[in-house]
């Protein structure tokens, strides 16, 4: 038995020894308990104790942001969103191509190991062979921290140029797997890590981003799971021991999705977050198709492994890097309400899309909630208990176990009352209500709580015992 196994199976005797004989999960103990069946040597367990927060360039620029639209995002996050608990800035992809919307492999910015780099007529910082950190140093200079986009496997450009893989006596073509194919981008090729060399490649690629001082990985073409595209467990394992290697603490994100359930155990040992749906847009059929998703992820999710929604599609969205016009997010502000409060019971990490820089007064509000973003942070337990016709309901523990969060929504069209009974949350006798979107109290309830609400709208509640 490995050691990994070994410890896994140590924790799960110990486990079974801690239960009482008859233990059976009530309403708030969902999720507790998963990271003790977890192996303890497969990640430092303190890498993301909570949902990350932060923004991300994809929905605002897609492949072509620039180093000068990171640094203006990156400042409004300093300024404006960090005392909330919002801290990662990451890079997303293609940020290897002068032109990302018209690849082309001969134009890859790859090292003499063919390990990726910026360009420099995006990143001019990255110039000289500096890669990510001038940006990187400037993303920390402001209390923040950095993170990037990859691409799963080796560039194709390395393997056509057989490039040395560092540290070993191999070339790109001994590990590259040129049947193992990304179906919608055609930058690489996959890697065998069956092959020592294979594990190396992926090594020097950590090592790298360790030297520019990277927080955060979004590792892409990894975790769905379909008859289109396998799961491909070996190259996460891979990456996460070539990061671990590095001594570098650095958060792992899986994407895309929909990453299949029965790989929860492997996503938990081997990620700190990955993607429970395929890319989500300000589209409401999207956002209400993550019911189902998150209600069935709810009891994978704790600290260090969380199943993660997607990004917020809110604000000014697509202004560069895509084929249609730019556009501010077609959601509604109660389809974004509910966006907000599902993300946040369900404890998804929170990665912001639209533009900052010019956001509106009305979104900056959905995030720079305090006690909203407490519910994403500190709750446990969160799980579905309910779900009517249209009519949803979710609870979690609020931390202390006195108090419950609960969150009610309409996903029809015509606007409904929602209740929820105490017998239904697990609490009894009077409760005081508060509304966490208004920050006001409701008042005290003896055995229920109505909520009227707007068609694809949403109310997020704190109860506390009463007198």
């Amino acid at each position: 038995m490995c050691t990994r196994r070994m410890s896994l199976a140590i924790v799960l005797a110990g486990l079974v020894l801690l239960l009482p004989s008859g233990s059976a999960p009530g309403p708030g103990r969902h999720n507790r308990g998963i990271a003790l069946a977890l192996s303890a040597d497969a990640y430092p367990d303190s890498l993301a104790v909570t949902p990350p927060m932060g923004w991300n360039s994809f929905d605002t620029y897609g492949g072509a942001v620039t180093e000068q639209e990171m640094k203006a995002n990156a400042k409004y996050v300093a300024d404006h969103l960090a005392r909330y608990g919002w801290k990662y800035v990451v890079v997303d992809f293609y940020w290897y191509f002068s032109n990302p919307q018209a690849i082309e492999h001969s134009a890859t910015a790859i090292d003499a190991y063919g390990r990726l780099l910026p360009v420099p007529e995006r990143f001019p910082s990255a110039a000289g062979g500096r890669g990510f950190k001038p940006l990187a140093d400037y993303v920390h200079s402001l209390g923040l921290k950095f993170g990037i986009h990859i691409m799963r496997g080796i560039p194709r450009l390395a393997v056509e140029r057989n490039l040395p893989v560092l540290g070993t006596d191999a070339h790109a073509r001994d590990i590259a797997d040129t049947a193992n194919l990304c179906p919608w981008s055609t930058a690489m090729y996959g890697v065998d890590t069956g092959k020592p060399a294979g594990q190396a490649y992926y090594e020097s690629i950590a090592k790298l981003y360790a030297s520019w001082d990277v927080d955060f990985i979004k590792a892409d073409d990894m975790s769905r799971g379909n008859d289109r595209e396998p799961y491909h467990g070996p190259e996460i394992e891979a990456l996460r021991k070539a990061m671990n290697k590095t001594g570098r603490p650095m958060v792992l994100s899986l994407s895309p999705g929909a990453a299949p359930l029965d790989q929860a155990a492997s996503l938990s040992e081997w990620s700190q977050m990955w993607r429970i749906s395929d890319d989500m847009w300000d589209d409401w059929k999207e956002v209400a198709a993550q019911f189902k998703l998150t209600g069935n992820w709810a009891r994978s999710s704790g600290p260090n492994h969380w199943p993660d929604a997607d990004m917020l599609p809110l604000g000014r969205l697509r202004l560069r890097g895509f084929d249609d016009p730019p556009r501010a997010s077609r959601l509604t502000h109660d389809e974004q309400t509910t966006l907000m409060t599902l993300w946040c019971i369900f404890r998804s990490p929170l990665m912001m899309g639209g533009d900052l820089p010019t956001l509106d007064s009305w979104t900056a509000s959905l995030l720079e909630n305090p006690e909203v973003l407490a519910v994403d942070q500190s709750s446990t337990g969160g799980h579905e208990v309910f779900n009517r016709d249209s009519r949803v309901a979710w609870a979690a523990d609020a931390p202390g176990g006195r108090s419950k969060y609960v969150a009610l929504f309409d996903t029809g069209d015509v606007g409904a009352d929602v209740a929820v009974a105490w017998r239904e949350i697990g609490v009894s006798g009077k409760q005081n209500v508060r509304d966490l979107w208004a920050r006001r109290d409701l008042g005290t309830f003896d055995d229920s709580f109505p909520a009227r609400l707007n068609p694809h709208g949403a109310g997020l509640y704190e109860l506390k015992p009463g007198k």
